[in-house]
């Protein structure tokens, strides 16, 4: 397979942007943040380089053996018929059998070919690392919020409750209203608590965060107030199809195979004579004492030289390795196949879940935020419990969690789904250098 198909390839992924764009992105949205770790993630750049390293041993293994050339002078020239010989010139060139050179060509390009699907895979899977922490950010991000929120509800409710204490309702309910004030502060101190959790936690996925756009670990990173769901919809036999035919660590394993597919033929000719053609010329001096009439004549003698390939055992061992490394790659094949169906069904149930959540929660949340302001509203009218209060005011907040988790856990998944189809624009590699 010729490299120049890989070239076209590229350029093809290039043009073909189905996923993320980068014309019109802000400056700190997710798209710009997937546009830095493709430029800057030290994994993507190790590949990137792997594989261009690889592009460069096409030309070496497509060349012929460099010409020897070998030069001796005679310190005191040799008496000989025709004169006297003084030095002796010898260029010779090695030939190999006939597709040797292709065939190694050919292992090298698939080779790069390969590499280039390893560096896909690792891009496809910084990308899913950096969509897959930016979403626990966010997730991060709105617990505290809600929670500060929180906190701002419980001490409106605790001022209630000290105003009801204070308002002489009676010895026989003073008891009673202290223990709610008491019961207020205790949820404020284990919210309190939680807030100090949630923002320790954040600053870690922060760290994470940063390391796949290798910048510092505090960097500050921009949140969205909100985000919605994806509206995404997949053809799951499709992804099923598109995950064995596009994926790119199963196309990696693929190109393996042929290319010790061509190293295996490629040995089998080395086993066969290489051949030598060469000229011999001879620096010739005229001589006294010879009366030839090539006197002095240099002499240019063609030569033909060929090898013998005597030691078969090395000859038997490299094509058993390339026969044995084959079958490597394939079993390696088979693996990433039967690792892309788990993880296929994973990714499904996952996004299933989160999709039946989000819808879940946003009806919930509607209820309890209903339910939640009927309930303020006749507190301190009607004399409801502050314990009912403060249940719905917990059920309120926890739907509101549930909702965030749920949008961000389903983008998540969908964004899974992509990757094991691969359904990601491959930016230009040429920005990288």
């Amino acid at each position: 397979m010729k490299i120049v198909i890989v070239k076209t390839a590229i350029t093809v992924f290039i043009a073909f942007c189905v996923f993320y764009t980068t014309s019109g992105q802000q400056p700190d949205s997710l798209a710009h943040y997937l546009e830095m770790a493709t430029k800057n993630n030290p994994l993507v750049l190790q590949k990137y380089y792997e594989y261009k390293a690889a592009l460069q041993k096409i030309p070496q293994a497509g060349s012929l053996p460099d010409p020897e050339l070998s030069m001796g002078v005679f310190l005191s020239p040799m008496e000989i018929i025709s004169g006297k010989q003084a030095a002796d010139i010898r260029l010779m060139q090695i030939f190999p059998w006939f597709g040797v050179l292709k065939n190694a060509k050919d292992e090298m390009s698939l080779m790069a070919n390969a590499r280039y699907e390893s560096l896909r895979e690792t891009r496809l899977q910084v990308w899913f690392d950096v969509q897959q922490t930016w979403y626990e950010l966010f997730k991060t991000s709105q617990y505290i919020r809600i929670a500060e929120k929180n906190m701002q509800i419980l001490k409106s409710i605790e001022k209630l409750a000290l105003t009801k204490f204070s308002s002489g309702m009676g010895a026989s309910a003073s008891q009673p209203g202290m223990n709610d004030v008491i019961g207020v502060q205790i949820e404020m101190g284990d919210l309190e608590n939680n807030i100090a959790l949630l923002k320790s936690r954040f600053q870690t996925i922060t760290a994470r965060f940063n390391s796949y756009l290798n910048r510092p670990a505090n960097a500050a990173v921009s949140l969205p107030d909100s985000i919605l769901a994806e509206t995404s919809i997949f053809s799951f036999l499709q992804i099923s199809d598109s995950m064995l035919t596009g994926n790119p660590m199963a196309g990696m394993y693929h190109y393996e195979q042929q290319s010790l597919a061509a190293r295996k033929k490629m040995v089998s000719r080395m086993g066969l004579p290489m051949v030598g053609i060469g000229l011999n010329y001879s620096v010739i001096q005229k001589s006294n004492m010879s009366a030839s009439e090539m006197n002095g004549n240099d002499m240019v003698m063609p030569m033909v030289t060929v090898t013998l390939p005597v030691y078969r055992k090395k000859y038997k061992a490299m094509q058993n390795e390339a026969g044995m490394m084959q079958a490597a790659a394939s079993q390696g094949y088979e693996a990433a196949v039967n690792a892309l169906q788990s993880e296929y069904y994973e990714a499904v149930q996952f996004y299933h879940d989160a999709k039946r959540r989000v819808d879940l929660y946003a009806n919930q949340k509607r209820l309890a935020s209903q339910s939640f302001d009927i309930m303020t509203k006749n507190f301190s009218a009607s004399g409801i419990g502050l314990t009912d209060l403060l249940r719905y005011q917990q059920l309120l907040l926890d739907y509101e969690n549930r909702q965030f988790e749920a949008i961000a856990d389903y983008n998540t998944s969908v964004a899974w789904l992509k990757k094991l189809m691969a359904d990601a624009p491959i930016q230009e590699f040429k920005a990288i250098e």
